[in-house]
């Protein structure tokens, strides 16, 4: 029932190619490196595919990786990669997506106008390939080393320090890639069958000299030379240690040619994690969104340990995993993940939360105490706002993992709220708001320092800082300070105190340099305290001015500024599912004693903006996080503040749902009224007795039973109502 399809339209950004839980390696069909809506390498609209690559990133707002490219191809050799616009004389080959298949760990394509049919399969660390020739002709595999996400079109791909190596039967290289992620460095080892009787190196598109075995440089490319061979395949182990990591990865996950045996142990991989989660009761629409989504959620973070143990740092240095330690991680996307992904790898991945959340942990320690923001590979980006490796270190403590340095994470966390000045903090610090006129994104940067700050609080509190969490604590009501009572919004203010004029609720900010607001506007930003929900109520005048203003957002023009973001998208009014900041608001309802609003809210999302085709997806899929929305969702609840393990309830979207769990008995979730028309809860018991709350602790999900929904077509106007039965936020209801 996966479609790895779905979300390769649209702004979705996903992938189809073959990779396995959490893989390194990510091998996939390329069609684009130039604009955003292929920064995965590939979209549903282009016409051509330029070859088959080895990493790539799933549902980014940013591009990169894309590294190790391979081109089969007969006859003639072309080194020139040509555009999206201009494939003439190019080695772009037409194709059809009646032609391809994609399944989780297989991919399947054929070239019409070549007779050319390519397969790809892959493990953690290593991709395979099979081409088949149907006619008969002189083949070739170009390897395009200078291939990579150009996030400048006007130049080629930055590549430093490239080198390639032909061996015996062994091609090897590594190369450093300055785009998104500047610096990282990736390192190949690639074998074939049959073995090429020449290969033949080429350096800025001119052949080396015949015998050439090693080059270096900038721009390289290689071709191996098969003569009338109809069948081809390869394997191709991965490292960003070193080439000796790429060998020994290949030489440990992928010990022969069986390509079919490589394709089955990835399915079957697949299956023993897609089997987390049972579900009855679903149309197969419904069932195709879920299954796909949960395949989603389970590509990242990714692996970037070699089999060996050996992985590289933050601090560019090569370290070697503790005993006891299984993998290390990268590809966080942050900002988007620590809201619903990481709350939903606790209850479907507990084994992995550990090293999960200990990765971030080393990258604090080996970057000098930085907490980081956007890790990718051995570089962090620093892309987006916050500092929200807090909230995924507090999720976890007070979940109660272990295996995890809380301590170490602490001192890092406590540096960035106490000490560093970088995005404004030493405004923030200062003032209690970051003026809009000093630095870009003062608005939504506080607000989203002040939940950071009650995500370290807790930290702080564990580790013993009970000064620093007094401190933290009256910090993070911080964004009040940006409130304006006038217009009933947060706003940006100036660094002399006064708002920035004029103001509409939808605008994007004031400067030409730079927005207000990240990726949302005042509607969504004045919503952003999702620690203090009883707080934005106080802040706005009370409960019924809080409903109106939720209603409100819903209810509001969708019409956004020309400089809007596109990342700004799924609306419903203002509420714009297609980015993150919106992600919690539906839920929000259930505070103030409306959850019947929150399930139909949440139901209206789950049916109208997600659907089982490539642009299905509202926005960027953001490595899980709009899968993880729905998942969850689908399952009835939803963290608002991931931090607490404190999930509200929305509206189960299947009559029965069975998730394995770490505890003595699984989850078992049912619903059995449940329907397109059934979508209010009437009534809930656990593991049998009454259960009045609107809400429900990870805790008790963790240990299993069984959470059971009544649910009817109209409201129950007394469900959830009364203050005791709301969810806490801030220690308070």
């Amino acid at each position: 029932m996966v479609d790895p399809f779905i979300g390769t339209g649209g702004h979705g950004h996903t992938y189809p190619g073959a990779s396995v839980p959490f893989g390194m390696v990510q091998v996939s069909p390329d069609t684009d490196n130039t604009r955003w809506d292929s920064v995965s390498g590939y979209h549903i609209d282009d016409p051509t595919m330029l070859g088959f690559s080895h990493t790539h990133l799933s549902g980014t707002g940013v591009g990169d990786m894309l590294d190790v490219l391979l081109r089969p191809g007969q006859g003639r050799v072309t080194l020139d990669p040509g555009s999206l616009m201009h494939p003439q004389g190019s080695y772009r080959a037409r194709f059809r997506h009646e032609d391809e298949q994609a399944e989780p760990g297989y991919y399947r394509v054929r070239w019409p106008d070549e007779g050319i049919v390519s397969e790809l399969t892959a493990t953690g660390r290593a991709g395979m390939q099979r081409y088949h020739f149907e006619r008969d002709g002189e083949a070739f595999v170009l390897l395009d080393f200078t291939h990579g996400i150009r996030t400048d079109n006007n130049r080629p791909t930055r590549v430093h320090d490239a080198s390639l190596c032909w061996s015996g039967a062994l091609l090897s290289g590594s190369r450093m890639v300055s785009e998104w992620a500047s610096g990282r460095e990736i390192c190949f080892a690639l074998e074939f069958s049959p073995a090429p009787h020449h290969v033949a190196f080429f350096v800025d598109d001119q052949p080396a000299a015949d015998g050439t075995t090693t080059v270096s440089g900038t721009s390289l490319k290689a071709v191996c030379h098969f003569g009338r061979a109809r069948d081809i395949i390869t394997r191709t182990g991965i490292s960003s240690v070193d080439v000796n990591g790429a060998k020994h990865n290949l030489a440990t996950e992928i010990t022969d040619w069986d390509f079919d045996g490589v394709r089955a142990r990835a399915r079957a991989e697949w299956e023993s994690y897609l089997q987390r989660i049972g579900i009855s009761g679903a149309t197969s629409h419904q069932h195709r969104i879920m299954r796909t989504a949960m395949y989603h959620t389970l590509l990242g973070p990714t692996r970037i340990n070699d089999c060996d143990g050996r992985y590289r740092g933050l601090d560019r240095q090569v370290h070697t995993l503790p005993p006891g330690r299984k993998d290390a991680y990268s590809t966080y996307s942050i900002w988007d993940t620590y809201r619903a992904e990481h709350p939903l790898l606790t209850l479907l991945c507990p084994e992995r939360v550990p090293d999960i959340v200990q990765s971030l942990v080393e990258m604090m320690k080996q970057s000098g105490g930085q907490v980081p923001v956007w890790p990718l590979q051995d570089v962090d980006t620093q892309c987006m706002t916050g500092y929200h490796a807090a909230s995924v270190v507090s999720e976890a403590a007070n979940k109660g993992f272990g295996g995890i340095e809380y301590a170490a994470a602490w001192r890092a966390i406590r540096r960035r709220a106490f000490a560093s000045t970088d995005g404004g903090m030493g405004e923030y610090r200062h003032r209690g708001w970051i003026p809009a006129d000093r630095v870009g994104e003062s608005t939504s940067r506080t607000v989203e320092y002040s939940f950071d700050d009650w995500a370290a609080a807790q930290l702080a509190t564990r580790n013993g800082a009970r000064a620093d969490a007094r401190t933290l604590l009256a910090r993070c009501h911080s964004y009040r300070n940006l409130y304006d009572s006038h217009t009933g919004f947060i706003r940006p203010r100036l660094a002399s105190g006064r708002w920035a004029e004029p103001f509409s609720a939808n605008e994007m900010g004031h400067s030409g340099q730079w927005r207000d607001y990240t990726e949302s506007n005042p509607w969504q930003a004045t919503l952003l305290a999702q620690h203090d929900v009883y707080g934005m109520m106080d802040m706005m005048g009370g409960e019924g001015k809080f409903l109106s203003f939720l209603d409100g957002i819903f209810a509001a023009n969708p019409a956004l500024p020309p400089d809007a973001p596109p990342d700004i998208s799924g609306q419903m009014g203002q509420y714009a599912h297609g980015n993150e900041p919106s992600h919690h608001i539906a839920y929000l309802y259930a505070y103030a004693g409306r959850p019947w609003q929150t399930q139909d809210r949440v139901r209206m999302i789950q049916t109208q903006l997600y659907a089982p085709r490539p642009d299905g997806m509202a926005g960027n899929e953001d490595v899980g996080q709009m899968s993880a929305w729905f998942i969850l969702s689908a399952l009835g609840f939803y963290p608002v503040d991931p931090t607490t393990g404190i999930y509200v309830f929305g509206s189960p979207l299947f009559t029965y749902m069975h998730l394995q769990t770490t505890g003595p008995r699984a989850l078992v979730i049912e619903a059995p009224e449940a329907s397109d028309t059934r979508r209010f809860i009437r009534g809930v018991s656990w593991n049998g007795q009454p259960w009045t709350k609107s809400w429900i602790s990870h805790q008790q999900l963790a240990n299993g039973g069984v959470l059971h929904f009544d649910m009817a077509d109209e409201p129950d106007y007394t469900f959830g109502k009364e203050h005791k039965d709301r969810p806490p936020s801030l220690g308070r209801t």
